[in-house]
């Protein structure tokens, strides 16, 4: 399993725009500058924050990006989809069929079951991350997100 470049960056670049604590937001140039890449692929990215509904342009030569919502609002699991999508959906199979037109286990299917575990697991997990959360040290973040995780552990294990 693989984080792409966009889900990444596009999850780091939130997070900066959510710590700013200028009311006018970051721009474009100072995101490229804050995260060490392009100008255009952040502005790449800030569009489909945008369009997504996490973030807000502020207007004038001065404005910048600005969070849609409180960071409290802001599920990771969203964010996440909306850069990249999901590791496992419908569509798998059928974008995994071989030379066929139909994957010859499309009726009996031990691994399509491990995908749909392995996805309804990060899943559920990353339904109770926001990105509140996030906007902190790696320190204090490891220890909330470690929180988190043996709360589901334990919800996991009374069900």
């Amino acid at each position: 399993m693989k984080i792409t470049s966009q889900e990444e960056y596009g999850l780091r670049i939130l997070i900066r725009i959510a710590a700013c604590r200028n009311e006018g937001g970051m721009s474009i140039p100072q995101l490229s500058e804050a995260e060490g890449i392009t100008p255009h692929y952040v502005a790449k990215l800030t569009r489909v924050l945008r369009m997504e509904g996490f973030i807000n342009s502020t207007p004038g030569n001065r404005g910048g990006y600005i969070l849609a919502k409180p960071a409290q609002e802001i599920v990771i699991r969203n964010v996440l989809k909306a850069l990249g999508g999901t590791m496992f959906n419908n569509e798998f199979c059928g974008t995994h069929s071989g030379a066929l037109n139909l994957c010859t286990n499309s009726v009996d299917c031990s691994a399509r079951s491990l995908w749909k575990m392995v996805q309804f697991t990060v899943d559920n997990l990353l339904d109770k991350i926001t990105l509140h959360e996030l906007v902190t040290t790696e320190k204090e973040s490891t220890k909330i997100l470690s929180q988190i995780l043996e709360q589901a552990n334990t919800n996991a294990a009374t069900s």
